[in-house]
């Protein structure tokens, strides 16, 4: 009895997810959110992650340790975000991202300010454990889900794709300023500078732009954990019911209901997968060319090429989600990604081959973080989005940070060839595996009949 009234609990509340419109704060504030989200995407990124490769060398002599021992901090960071994420989801659905994500952007600045005065490995390991912690309240996950409450339809896929493109330059923006930095004042005060770059900017906008509007709160307390509509006049009943029941008992009933249908393990499966093949190949990439027979700077050249398809595969992605399935389109880009793993091995010797594979490869980076909010507001709506997304998260970026080095091992024992050979198997298996949550029966759920398989 207590099962069938939880999911009957969670199919009306789910209903309520998709029913519920995100208010409509206008265009001015809607771009606000956008451009201040584009911005602390790009810096978060920059600072909290791609600097450090450029900062590995100068850490590694002053803290007079090995590189191996250095890069493991990095990694440290990735898992621990790793086990936030479920957490972070959580407050992210009661509570909204204001507070989570400026007092994530005050961690941040701190962890960074600490980095710079770190004299040993262990005191490194403590400052990337709250860096981990901060990414997980900052970066994508928390974005995605303040987007995906705040925006719906078209609008939705737009802000999401605004984000990711911007951000993208991260790497683009934040490496060489680094190195200017390195080169000009040191690894320590580069530090310095950029935590008051990343204070600057992440801290103000997180705390202004994500502040909701008057008509907006009020329709969230309508239940929905939403900036929107709280439902129609309609809902009676049950309805009414749910929406008092809707706060962390209610959400709490969906997640329980929503992670006992395969079609949320699917889309985990898939997703996990495709973090896994990409990090891989991203990772080995420069590696594996050398050893095809090219020269470091034409292997890293090459390497560089990854992120020229990214943007096409994003916009491509998102146009076509108004068209076709979002599940089998992302399943289209992943079976090419493998294609591509199936050609570097066989024509990766020369440059023209191995720049076609790498383009082709290239052309799924970031359409997995794309595709996922539109998945899970599609199924689930927006009522349980963070809770739902984080749950996914942990596993998926547990992958990102234990493949690379599984993939490494498997290569100094047996060879790339089977590297690349695992990399196409998980891409395929993940393009399958969205194939098949396509397939999944998926009705709109309503007050009579079962909740969707």
């Amino acid at each position: 009895m207590a099962d069938a009234h939880e999911a009957r609990l969670a199919r009306l509340l789910i209903a309520r997810g998709h029913e519920a419109r995100p208010a409509r704060p206008g265009f001015t504030r809607e771009r606000r959110l956008v451009a201040a989200l584009a911005v602390t995407q790009t810096v978060g990124f920059g600072v909290l992650y791609y600097v450090f490769s450029v900062l590995l060398d100068p850490m590694t002599r002053d803290l007079r340790a090995s590189a191996s021992q250095v890069a493991l901090a990095l990694t440290l960071s990735v898992l621990v975000s790793a086990l936030c994420a479920p957490f972070a989801g959580r407050w992210l659905d009661a509570r909204g991202g204001r507070l989570l994500m400026t007092a994530g952007s005050v961690l941040g600045t701190l962890a960074l300010l600490a980095w710079s005065r770190v004299e040993n490995v262990v005191q490194l390991y403590a400052v990337f454990a709250a860096v981990g912690v901060a990414s997980a309240m900052v970066l994508y996950e928390a974005a995605f889900a303040v987007i995906v409450t705040r925006f719906s339809g078209r609008g939705r896929a737009s802000a999401l794709l605004a984000v990711m493109v911007v951000a993208g330059f991260a790497s683009s923006i934040f490496l060489p300023l680094a190195g200017v930095l390195v080169q000009a004042h040191g690894w320590r005060q580069a530090l310095v500078i950029l935590a008051a770059l990343y204070g600057a900017t992440a801290i103000p906008l997180h705390a202004v732009a994500l502040r909701r509007s008057r008509s907006a709160r009020e329709a969230g307390r309508g239940g929905s954990g939403d900036p929107g509509d709280a439902g129609s006049a309609d809902h009676t009943g049950e309805a009414d019911h749910a929406g008092r029941a809707e706060g962390e008992g209610g959400r709490a009933a969906l997640v329980r209901a929503a992670t006992r249908q395969a079609a949320f393990w699917l889309l985990t499966v898939a997703f996990t997968l495709h973090n896994a093949a990409t990090a891989t190949f991203s990772v080995l990439l420069v590696t594996y060319l050398v050893h095809l027979g090219h020269p470091p700077l034409l292997a890293a050249t090459v390497a560089g090429t990854l992120g020229i398809l990214s943007v096409t595969g994003r916009l491509v992605i998102t146009g076509l989600q108004s068209r076709l399935p979002t599940a089998l389109v992302a399943a289209a880009v992943f079976a090419l990604q493998a294609l591509a793993a199936v050609l570097l091995p066989m024509i990766g010797a020369g440059v023209a081959g191995a720049v076609t594979a790498v383009l082709l490869f290239g052309l799924g980076f970031g359409v997995g973080a794309l595709t996922k909010p539109h998945l899970l507001a599609e199924r689930y709506g927006t009522v349980a989005f963070a809770s739902l997304s984080g749950r996914i998260a942990l596993p998926a970026t547990l992958a990102k940070a234990g493949a690379p080095a599984a993939a490494l091992a498997v290569a100094l024992t047996a060879g790339y060839g089977w590297v690349m050979a695992g990399v196409t198997l998980a891409c395929l298996v993940a393009a399958a595996t969205l194939v098949a949550y396509h397939r999944v029966s998926f009705r709109r759920p309503s007050n009579h009949g079962e909740a969707p398989a």
